[in-house]
């Protein structure tokens, strides 16, 4: 059994091997490639350990610069960020089931889940990271445009000039 530490620095060593050892490098081939996942579970274990939130992790990142060297960091992330990597690699933990995000593959092939399972990934409509720049308009926003009435700009009503608008009364 291992003696436990009340070095951060060494736990988020430790924890940056282990994560090296159970994690794939990056979550999508096609990501960014800022941080690897080891880095962010390591950050996410110091979490843990010191009881912050996110933000506060965050912070003691950027004020630590031993941390950053034994982590490897060139840049802090955003709390979101940690966010984001903790819904993905911690999915089930808080169940005491094991993660649903995939360890590394034994191949140098990345696999899916469906091609593990002999069915054809589904196609996307759109290529990710990609915004579709016009859409069709909802049964909604149809009924709206032909229910609503149209009044041409020569056909407004100006209000009167020299007085206040609203019922006139006799004099």
């Amino acid at each position: 059994m291992r003696a436990m530490t009340k070095s951060a620095v060494a736990l988020a060593t430790e924890a940056l091997t282990i994560g090296r050892m159970a994690l794939p490098p990056y979550s999508c081939p096609t990501s960014r490639h800022d941080y690897t996942q080891p880095q962010l579970f390591a950050l996410l274990v110091l979490k843990q350990m010191l009881r912050l939130d996110y933000r506060g992790v965050v912070t003691l990142v950027a004020e630590w610069t031993e941390l950053r060297r034994a982590l490897g960091l060139r840049r802090v992330p955003d709390h979101s960020t940690l966010c984001y990597a903790a819904h993905r690699l911690l999915a089930g933990a808080e169940k005491g089931g094991p993660s649903s995000g995939r360890s590394r593959p034994s191949s140098s092939a990345p696999r899916s889940r469906a091609s593990s399972l002999g069915a054809a990934p589904p196609r996307r409509s759109t290529p990710v990271g990609s915004r579709r720049t016009t859409s069709a308009p909802t049964t909604a926003t149809a009924t709206r445009r032909a229910t609503a009435p149209r009044t041409p700009a020569s056909m407004a009503v100006a209000p009167p000039k020299g007085g206040t608008v609203g019922p006139r009364t006799r004099s």
